[in-house]
């Protein structure tokens, strides 16, 4: 008896830090929920402020920091304008992206939280929670995926699975989730042709965005650890070794399929799709390697190789890929014909994605330093923010111009 009324007090616990439970019971004909959440799989939401679209100060970047904090920073004064962190949670760490959607930031932490935040004020409009504190769910290298008033975002659960979760923008209420195969889903999902396309083990999905209902499951040979991109057409996921396939969107039949040179591997985030043509890193003992492929064959259409030191990061800006490497060589690739344009040795180590504001003579990154503004005239990296975590491992950062 002792023990049941432990269990109610703790969820009335729950309940009044977060608001409503929000749990799924036996599917039905427009929720396709595979499981009823237990307590600690089960999402509490509670809405501070009416959620309502705000205008963006543009003159501000979000840093999330590797300590778990993330801030606005004025680029102008060089003020943090406010500052979110997780409530409870014991790992202190950056852990993920976050998203700007109708001027609100969408925040998710590394302990199953997630915040919905005015991007001028930093008020905050509600807040989510996947699992509870005593069993936390992990939200791990997540970027929250908006579309058609509906969040989606994986989560690794403690009894070594994993779910996915669309919640409703308008409140952070459960909509629907579905639990999958693997611990290991570090990825983002991908929105397209209102399916959601998601991998776990060796296992690809694809999911109606609406309700959750699975329309198709493929299983492959190896894990699938690739990000998933669209061409607009098809659908693009990597394997995690050696392995790029093109599916169908409709049926996930595999279109064809592109293997990496020998002894190269782990595409994961590292890639991205551009007027019909797929552009992707790949890391290699040796050799690691930008390649270009034709997405409609999958013929390669140019690689660029980089020895002795491997990619970390790539992205697309104006028609040029630009990315660094783990022992900080700066590069920027012409897409058509993959030509190093420019190519430095930085002083300070990149931890962070690159942001380019306007001026196409600046970008920035962070680094253990903090903010740096590197100027492309001067070739010369200027600590625009120094961080004031003590924090010394460094796993991750995380930058977004408000825009």
């Amino acid at each position: 008896m002792k023990k049941k009324l432990i269990t109610i007090l703790f969820v009335f616990t729950v309940i009044n830090m977060f608001g409503q439970i929000s749990t799924m019971s036996k599917p039905d004909k427009t929720n396709y929920s595979n499981n009823k959440l237990p307590l600690n799989e089960a999402v509490t939401n509670k809405v501070i402020n009416p959620l309502q679209k705000v205008p963006l100060d543009k003159e501000s970047i979000l840093i999330y920091d590797y300590d778990g904090s993330i801030f606005s920073f004025d680029l102008d004064s060089e003020e943090i304008n406010w500052t979110a962190k997780a409530t409870d949670s014991n790992t202190e760490m950056c852990a993920n992206k976050v998203t700007i959607h109708d001027g609100v930031v969408y925040i998710p932490f590394i302990n199953g939280e997630i915040l919905a935040v005015d991007n001028q004020s930093g008020d905050v409009f509600w807040k989510s929670r996947l699992g509870n504190i005593t069993d936390q769910i992990i939200l791990k290298d997540q970027t929250p995926i908006i579309n058609n008033g509906k969040l989606y975002i994986t989560a690794q659960n403690q009894d070594q699975s994993s779910s996915i979760y669309a919640l409703n923008i308008k409140d952070g209420s459960l909509l629907w989730n579905y639990k999958l195969d693997s611990p290991n889903n570090d990825i983002p999902v991908l929105f397209f042709d209102n399916k959601i396309f998601t991998q776990s083990a060796s296992n690809v999905y694809s999911f109606e965005a609406n309700t959750g209902k699975v329309l198709n499951q493929k299983s492959f040979e190896e894990a699938m650890n690739g990000k998933p991109v669209t061409d607009g057409e098809n659908v693009f996921i990597a394997n995690e070794k050696d392995v790029l396939f093109a599916l169908s969107p409709n049926k996930l039949d595999i279109l064809w399929q592109f293997k990496l040179d020998e002894n190269q591997y782990n595409i994961k985030e590292r890639i991205f799709c551009k007027n019909k043509k797929i552009y992707f890193a790949a890391q290699g003992s040796k050799v690691s390697s930008v390649y270009s492929v034709d997405s409609k064959t999958g013929t390669q259409i140019w690689k660029t190789d980089f020895k002795e030191d491997n990619i970390e990061y790539i992205t697309e800006q104006n028609n040029n890929l630009w990315g660094y490497t783990r022992k900080g060589r700066l590069f920027k690739l012409n897409l058509t014909s993959g030509a190093i344009v420019f190519e430095i040795k930085l002083t300070t180590l990149p931890v962070s994605n690159i942001e380019f504001p306007d001026d196409d003579n600046l970008f920035y990154y962070y680094c253990d330093a903090g903010l740096i503004q590197y100027s492309l005239k001067e070739k010369e990296e200027n600590v625009y923010y120094m961080r004031t975590s003590l924090k010394d491992d460094i796993y991750s950062a995380y930058l977004k111009l408000i825009r």
